[in-house]
């Protein structure tokens, strides 16, 4: 694709988005909701402060592996810019992440998922770059994908209760879950971290999902215990997240 189409599918991009924002005051990713039941994601915005749980909207939603700071336009000669500097600069890896959050901020997550593993072959044991390619595929829907860098980033840190739930998360949302993986790395976030609000949330979610009624009113007794307000007791209780 020639510099001008380019050009192009990113003005149109970004028009889009501007439009949307006007619209509908998009929320971005710290206070993501996913349109299926919430399951939560639990990785940490860059700057390293969890962020308020997503709003309820019958969901599962991952826990937030922040990828590229604030979601917004660059202007279009910057943006240019970036991805003549990428394609002319092959071994740069700064120059690979930001043409690949360049795209993220603009929802193609697709061409960000690409530029991530440029840098990250560059740079193979950046730990944040593994995480942010799996963010990016999990936020266009590549769950298997997203699963391979979760997987990856936990091979180098099996304690970060924000990759592994979000891993947990790619289990219930691919098109054939498997509830039994997601509630086993659910359990393994709580393990390193017992009251993890979102963790909770996600595996309260997976067993009513489940049917297990057990270990449904003993994790929300749990989430009950952190935080009493937590929107998703009242739904999981009443049986409306089914």
């Amino acid at each position: 694709m020639n510099k001008e189409n380019i050009l192009f599918g990113i003005i149109g991009l970004l028009v889009g988005l501007i439009v949307g924002f006007t619209a509908t005051n998009y929320i971005n990713r710290n206070s993501q909701t996913i349109a299926a039941a919430p399951v939560q994601t639990a990785n940490a915005p860059l700057a390293g402060t969890q962020q308020q749980l997503p709003q309820v909207n019958n969901q599962v939603v991952r826990d937030q592996n922040q990828t590229g700071g604030k979601t917004g336009g660059a202007a279009l000669p910057q943006v240019q810019e970036k991805l003549d500097r990428a394609n002319n600069n092959p071994n740069d890896f700064a120059a690979q992440v930001e043409a690949a959050e360049m795209y993220y901020r603009i929802q193609g997550f697709e061409k960000a998922a690409q530029y991530y593993e440029k840098a990250g072959r560059l740079k193979p044991d950046d730990y944040e770059t593994i995480v942010k390619t799996g963010n990016a595929y999990y936020d266009g829907g590549k769950y298997e994908l997203a699963e391979k860098w979760y997987l990856q980033a936990l091979a180098k840190n099996p304690d970060d209760v924000n990759v592994r739930t979000d891993l947990g998360v790619t289990f219930v949302e691919r098109a054939n879950p498997d509830l039994d993986r997601a509630i086993q790395e659910f359990r393994g976030s709580l393990k390193r971290n017992p009251n993890h609000e979102q963790t909770l949330n996600n595996l309260a979610i997976a067993l009513s999902r489940k049917g297990d009624t057990a270990g449904l009113q003993e994790t929300l007794a749990q989430l009950e215990k952190i935080n009493p307000n937590n929107p998703v007791l009242a739904k999981l209780r009443s049986g409306s997240l089914n």
